[in-house]
């Protein structure tokens, strides 16, 4: 399969899914012989600021930061998958005016669901954990979905509900929309 270089943000909130959708849809891209690399907003955030505050300035920073590493793996013929939660729109439409093969992917999840997968997760996949509890007991003050915004997409290419599909199928979703959209 030959598709032109991409990036698709897998947005939604903490606990949605996105990092396991992400690994899935990485997987279905390499059996497919596209190359790709998942950025995981948890990693850079740990290498860029490794005493995060979660401020809204920081976030820009590593929003940006995130988009422009984006943007430069698309251009030298790698895909990207951004797995970043994004809570605000600019954040993602940012990646999106300087992307030129960009497409946003919505894991939407109601916020009790997210709650309970993001309490009951074993591997974190570079995630900070027990967020929500922290929300709760005051040790984390800027929790998308809790003390911060998160803002829904608008008009994502693609609205996968994690309540309603299983991993695979949002996967499989996600990877027919990026074939419909940037096949060559």
């Amino acid at each position: 399969m030959i598709v032109k270089p991409f990036a698709v943000w897998i947005t939604g909130l903490p606990g949605s899914g996105k990092s396991v959708v992400s690994e899935r849809l990485r997987k279905l891209l390499e059996d497919a012989g596209v190359k790709v690399e998942i950025l995981r907003m948890d990693e850079m955030r740990r290498l860029v600021t490794p005493n995060p505050k979660y401020t809204d300035e920081e976030r820009q920073i590593l929003y940006n930061a995130i988009s422009y590493l984006a943007m430069i793996l698309t251009r030298n013929n790698i895909s990207v998958i951004i797995d970043a939660t994004g809570n605000l729109r600019r954040y993602r439409e940012l990646a999106r005016r300087i992307i030129p093969n960009f497409m946003e992917a919505y894991v939407k999840c109601p916020l009790n669901l997210a709650i309970k997968r993001e309490s009951e997760r074993k591997n974190t996949l570079s995630a900070p954990a027990n967020i929500y509890e922290g929300a709760k007991t005051g040790r984390s003050r800027n929790v998308p979905g809790v003390q911060a915004p998160y803002e829904e997409p608008v008009n994502p290419e693609i609205i996968v509900e994690s309540d309603k599909l299983s991993v695979d199928e949002e996967a499989n979703l996600i990877f027919k929309k990026i074939i419909e959209l940037f096949s060559v």
